[in-house]
């Protein structure tokens, strides 16, 4: 069994508190009525932003300069 970097570990987090998110905002805006835009913007580009960081650093095989 193939275990988990600490990259790929990150990702996981970040796809999940995506997904979390994104629940409770479609929650709390059907309940309200009151959607929050530009929260969901800047968390949406915060964390995708990461995901798209951890990517490219798999793609290109980026290593920690010792």
């Amino acid at each position: 069994m193939k275990k988990l970097t600490d990259l790929d570990k990150y990702v996981l987090f970040s796809i999940a508190l995506l997904l979390i998110f994104s629940v409770t905002e479609l929650i709390i805006s059907t309940i309200t009525g009151i959607s929050h835009d530009t929260l969901i913007t800047a968390f949406f580009a915060c964390f995708g932003g990461e995901i798209l960081s951890c990517a490219l650093i798999k793609i290109f095989k980026l290593k920690r300069g010792d």
